[in-house]
């Protein structure tokens, strides 16, 4: 099942629309099933209807956690089970946290490694991580790289990727350092990241105005260039496909682009065809 999150309502491919009149900017899934965030506003559970309002901070993502669930937001601030976290408002080096307009900044991802390690993005702000539940946090990649999502590998603890402006951020020991990979990129600034089998599938463009934006592909192992995802694909796409529209559950992938369309892919982004046009702007796309 592919879910879509559009500026008006939740789209099944193939399926109903749901939550007409709302716009819904995040998808994740937890054993129960799936939680949404609405108008930036309000989380919701889809499976049962619970739902929790944080009337004064906007949610941004959500992570659910044999610890609970966290929810990162504006303002940098992070909610474990509705309580902010303190120590996350700790976090050495957050006084140097910003975003190129002067606004404050945003948790914009969070995702969780094998070993239950966590790992929050800060746009712009680095990825700072816990090895406690979200007791304790501490910095690692260089706030600069620009980091617009993060992600760990399901199978491997070590292996944790991100999409920055600085290209595709990697690290296998678990966050401890990056390297930085752009090889095959025509343009570096990345946005979204997914894993798909063996295949690391990621988004880039020109910049955060999104020219020239487009879908790469590479092994796991990363030991060769990245290539541009060319058949059933537009050569080029006006606007960046941004955090979160970009999922892949095993050699499924998907993604879908400001304009309201959705690509789908059987065979890890080797070649694709558009399952959906027309839709208001995609801004979430989930594979369950």
């Amino acid at each position: 099942m592919i879910l879509v999150g559009t500026d008006d309502g939740l789209v099944e491919l193939d399926g109903d629309t749901h939550l007409r009149g709302h716009r819904v900017s995040h998808l994740a899934r937890d054993v129960n099933g799936w939680w949404a965030i609405l108008d930036e506003q309000t989380i919701l559970h889809l499976d049962d209807d619970q739902s929790s309002t944080f009337e004064w901070q906007a949610p941004r993502c959500i992570l659910p956690t044999s610890r609970g669930l966290f929810v990162g937001g504006a303002e940098a601030h992070l909610w474990r089970n509705g309580e902010r976290l303190a120590s996350f408002d700790a976090v050495d080096g957050r006084d140097s946290w910003y975003t190129p307009w002067g606004g404050p900044p945003d948790v914009r991802s969070i995702t969780e490694s094998l070993d239950g390690a966590l790992h929050a993005n800060v746009h712009v702000g680095g990825i700072p991580r816990s090895r406690d539940g979200g007791e304790t946090w501490e910095p690692t990649i260089d706030i600069d790289a620009d980091v617009h999502q993060v992600l760990a590998d399901p199978r491997d603890p070590a292996l944790v990727l991100a999409a920055a402006a600085v290209g595709l951020c990697v690290s296998r020991d678990g966050g401890d350092s990056y390297r930085y990979l752009t090889a095959g990129l025509v343009s570096s600034y990345a946005r979204a990241v997914a894993l798909g089998g063996d295949t690391v599938l990621v988004t880039a463009s020109t910049g955060p105005h999104g020219d020239g934006a487009a879908v790469y592909r590479a092994p796991v192992s990363l030991d060769r260039p990245f290539e541009k995802c060319d058949a059933g694909l537009p050569e080029w796409f006006g606007h960046n496909i941004d955090t979160g529209c970009l999922a892949a559950n095993g050699d499924a992938v998907a993604f879908g682009t400001g304009e309201g369309d959705v690509f789908v892919s059987g065979n890890a982004g080797s070649k694709w065809e558009r399952a959906a046009t027309g839709l208001a702007a995609v801004r979430a796309v989930a594979i369950g």
